[in-house]
C-alpha cells in the first residue's frame, strides 16, 4: 500500500489509539512525577529571603535549619477560625508552616472582633475562612492557606485531615471535639486541644507518641445544661489569645520533633491570677476506649449530636419550659407598655448584663435573687406601693430561657396568690425585641 494511499483498516486504527492514549498517560505520569519532585525540591529548600525571614528562630538550636525545612514541608489543620484559632493561625503562618488549612462554617460578627484578631470591622458578613485566608496572606504570602467552608461532620472529617499533619482543635463545643478526636485517632493525627472561657483556658495534646486521647479522659460528654460557651458566660480576649498562642506552639514542637511535647498533661490557665498549672495525666490509654483500636474497626459514623445532647452549631440553646399560654411575644410586651396595662416586668439577667442594657420599664432581679425569701418580699413592698391596681408580672432575659425559669420559680412562691393577676415571660427575651421592636437596642 502506497504512503498516499488511506489506512482504512480498523484493527490497524484501534492499535495507533491505544498506542498513543498509551504515551498520553506516560506523559501525564511523568508530568505529575516531575511536579511532585518540584514540589519536595521546593520544600526542602529555603531561599535567602526566607533564611532572612525565619534568622530568628532559626538559631535556636531546636530549630535550625532542617527545623525551619521540616515546618515548610509540614501542614497543620486549624478546625475553628474563631478566638483560639485566629493567634494560632498567625503564629504557624508567621513561622512558616507550608501549608495551613482553615476549617469554619460561620460568618464574622460583631461581637467577635475583641478576641478574634485576624478579623476586621470591615469584614462582617464575610466568611470566617476567607476572611482569615485574606489576613494569613497578608502575613505571609509563601504560606499555602487552604479554606474548608463546612461544619465539620463524621462524612467529611476523614477527607479533610488525611492531607494534613497536625490537627488543631480551635473549636468551642463538644460534638466538634468527639469528631475532630475520633477523626485525629483513626488517621493517626496528632491533635492539639485548647479551650478558653471567661478567664480560664485549658491545652492539651492527644495522640501523640502513644499517649491519651480526649475520650480517655471524657468517655461520656457533659450534659449539655452543665456546659458554657463565649456567648453564654462571656471571655476576656486575651484569654483565646493566651491558649491560641500556646496551641502553636505545640504543633512547631511536634513538627520540629521536640523532645518536650506536652502530651499526657494538661495545661490549665488562669487569667484572673496570671497562674499557670500544669497536671500530669494517665500515661495509658483507657480500657476500651476508641483510641486502643485499630484504625479500621473505628467508625466516625456516630450521631454526634445525639451522643452530646446538643448541636455543633447550636450557639444559642433553647429551652420550651412553659406551657404557650405562659409566654408572650415582644409585640404582646410592646402593646401592654403603650396601653399602660398595670404590668411589672423583671429582668432575670445578672446586673453587669442589666447595666449594660436594659428596657427602661424594667427592674433588675437576677434569677438566683428570685429564690430567696427577700427578693419575693421586696417585689410584694414594690406592687404595694407602685400600683393601685393588681398587676401582672412579667419576666424577660437575654433569650427567653432563664425568663422560663424565673416563671416557674415565682409560681412556687404562695407569697404572692392574690397580689398578682398572671406571671409569663417574653418569648425570645431581649433579642427578640432587638430584631422586632427596636433595632438600635444593643445585643450581645
Amino acid at each position: 500500500m502506497s504512503v498516499f494511499e488511506e489506512n482504512t483498516n480498523p484493527t490497524n486504527n484501534y492499535k495507533d489509539i491505544q498506542q498513543l492514549t498509551a504515551e498520553i498517560e506516560a506523559i501525564k505520569e511523568e508530568l505529575i512525577l516531575k511536579t511532585e519532585l518540584l514540589k519536595m525540591k521546593k520544600k526542602q529548600f529555603l531561599a535567602p529571603s526566607e533564611i532572612s525571614r525565619y534568622s530568628r528562630q532559626m538559631i535556636l538550636p531546636e530549630i535550625g535549619i532542617e527545623g525551619q525545612k521540616k515546618l515548610k514541608a509540614s501542614s497543620v489543620l486549624i478546625v475553628g477560625v474563631g478566638g483560639l484559632g485566629c493567634p494560632s493561625s498567625m503564629y504557624l503562618t508567621s513561622a512558616g508552616v507550608g501549608t495551613i488549612g482553615l476549617v469554619d462554617y460561620d460568618i464574622v460578627e460583631i461581637n467577635n472582633l475583641h478576641r478574634q484578631l485576624l478579623h476586621a470591622e470591615a469584614n462582617c458578613g464575610m466568611r470566617k475562612v476567607e476572611s482569615g485566608k485574606l489576613s494569613l496572606e497578608r502575613i505571609n504570602q509563601n504560606v499555602n492557606i487552604v479554606t474548608h467552608d463546612v461544619q465539620l461532620d463524621g462524612h467529611n472529617s476523614i477527607e479533610i485531615f488525611q492531607h494534613y499533619d497536625v490537627i488543631i482543635d480551635a473549636s468551642d463545643n463538644l460534638v466538634t471535639r468527639y469528631i475532630v478526636n475520633d477523626t485525629c485517632v483513626k488517621t493517626g493525627k496528632p491533635l492539639v486541644s485548647g479551650s478558653a472561657i471567661q478567664c480560664d483556658g485549658q491545652l492539651a495534646v492527644y495522640n501523640y507518641k502513644g499517649s491519651v486521647c480526649f475520650r480517655c479522659l471524657h468517655p461520656k460528654p457533659q450534659p449539655p445544661e452543665t456546659v458554657g460557651n463565649c456567648s453564654s458566660a462571656g471571655v476576656l480576649g486575651p484569654v483565646p489569645g493566651v491558649i491560641g498562642v500556646l496551641q502553636a506552639m505545640e504543633a512547631i514542637k511536634i513538627i520540629t520533633d521536640h523532645p518536650n511535647v506536652l502530651y499526657n498533661n494538661l495545661v490549665v490557665y488562669d487569667g484572673g491570677d496570671c497562674d499557670f498549672k500544669k497536671i500530669k495525666l494517665a500515661n495509658s490509654k483507657r480500657k476500651g476506649c476508641i483510641c486502643t483500636k485499630q484504625p479500621e474497626e473505628i467508625s466516625i459514623d456516630t450521631d454526634y449530636e445525639l451522643f452530646c445532647g446538643s448541636k455543633a452549631n447550636d450557639k444559642v440553646k433553647s429551652i420550651n419550659l412553659l406551657q404557650e399560654n405562659e409566654r408572650l411575644t415582644v409585640l404582646d410586651l410592646q402593646k401592654y407598655v403603650s396601653e399602660n396595662e398595670p404590668i411589672l416586668v423583671i429582668d432575670v439577667r445578672k446586673k453587669v448584663e442589666y447595666d449594660m442594657c436594659h428596657l427602661p420599664f424594667s427592674i433588675n432581679i437576677p434569677l438566683d435573687d428570685l429564690k430567696t425569701e427577700q427578693s419575693h418580699s421586696q417585689l410584694i413592698e414594690k406592687i404595694n406601693l407602685s400600683y393601685t391596681k393588681i398587676p401582672s408580672l412579667i419576666t424577660v432575659c437575654r433569650r427567653g430561657n432563664d425568663s422560663q425559669r424565673a416563671v416557674m420559680e415565682l409560681k412556687k412562691k404562695s407569697i404572692l396568690k392574690n397580689k398578682v393577676n398572671w406571671i409569663k415571660d417574653v418569648i425570645g427575651g431581649l433579642h427578640e425585641w432587638s430584631k422586632q421592636i427596636n433595632t438600635n437596642f444593643p445585643i450581645y
